[in-house]
C-alpha cells in the first residue's frame, strides 16, 4: 500500500475550499452499490469523503517524482524544501533552479534529472495539456511515460487524481491487489486476472471503486 499512499494520502482528502470532487461521484457510487456486494458495504462507511484534486498538472507530477521510494513523511519534508526554492513552482522556474540548491533540499541526482525532464516537457510543449480533456486514457499515458521517472503506475495515478478519469483500473498498484484480496477473497492473494474479473462489475467507474478499495486499507488519508 505504500506506493499508493504517496499520492492517495496527499490528494484523497476531506473537503477543502481549494479542492474539487468529480461531478460523477454520486452517480458512480449509486451504480457501484447496486452492482457490487463489497461496494454496497464499503461506500456507506466513508460518508461524504471522496477523491479530490487541486488541478495543477505540473505540481501533481512533480510531487509524484519527489515521493518515489520515500515514506510519506520524508517525501513531504523534501517537497516543502524544494517548493520553497522558488516563489512560483512552475516549469520555467524549476529550470532556473541551481542543482546545488535542489540537492540541498534533499533531492537525489536522479530525481533532479527527472524533475528537469518533466519541466522541459511542459516548457517545450511536448505535452498536449490543452488536448488532454479530449484524449483517451492510453494516449495520455503514452505521453506521460515518455517523461523520465514516470512509469505507467504514476501515469494512472495522474489520470485518477488529476484528470479524474472515471474508469482507470491500476492493476500494477499493490494496494488495489491487496484490497481486492482482502475484500473479495478472504485475504487469499489474487492475480491480475482475478482483479480484472472483479472489476467487470465496477465499469464504467473503476477509478471510484479503486478509491474505496484503497480507503478500506487506509481509512484516514491526510491532507498535503
Amino acid at each position: 500500500m505504500a506506493a499508493t499512499k504517496k499520492i492517495a494520502s496527499a490528494d484523497a482528502v476531506q473537503a477543502s475550499p481549494d479542492l474539487a470532487t468529480p461531478a460523477y461521484w454520486a452517480e458512480a457510487c449509486k451504480h457501484l452499490v447496486k452492482k457490487d456486494r463489497v461496494m454496497k458495504r464499503l461506500i456507506p462507511q466513508f460518508g461524504d469523503a471522496a477523491l479530490q484534486t487541486r488541478r495543477d498538472a505540473f505540481t501533481t507530477l512533480a510531487r509524484s517524482i519527489v515521493g518515489q521510494q520515500s515514506s510519506v513523511k520524508a517525501a513531504q519534508a523534501v517537497w516543502e524544501r524544494f517548493a520553497a526554492l522558488s516563489r512560483t513552482l512552475s516549469p520555467a522556474h524549476v529550470l532556473k533552479l541551481k542543482v546545488d540548491d535542489m540537492r540541498a533540499a534533499g533531492l537525489s541526482a536522479r530525481k533532479i534529472d527527472y524533475l528537469v525532464d518533466l519541466a522541459l516537457h511542459f516548457d517545450n510543449g511536448k505535452l498536449h495539456v490543452k488536448d488532454w480533456e479530449s484524449m483517451d486514457d492510453e494516449a495520455i499515458i503514452a505521453e506521460l511515460v515518455d517523461i523520465r521517472g514516470i512509469g505507467r503506475w504514476t501515469a494512472e495515478m495522474f489520470l485518477i487524481f488529476y484528470l479524474q478519469r472515471p474508469n482507470v483500473l491500476p492493476l500494477d498498484d499493490p494496494g488495489l491487489i491487496t484490497g481486492i484480496s482482502q475484500n473479495y477473497f478472504s485475504g487469499e492473494q489474487v492475480s491480475r486476472s482475478d482483479a480484472r474479473e472483479v472489476a467487470e462489475a465496477w465499469k464504467p467507474w473503476c477509478s471510484v471503486a479503486t478509491w474505496y478499495i484503497w480507503r478500506s486499507l487506509d481509512p484516514a488519508p491526510t491532507a498535503d
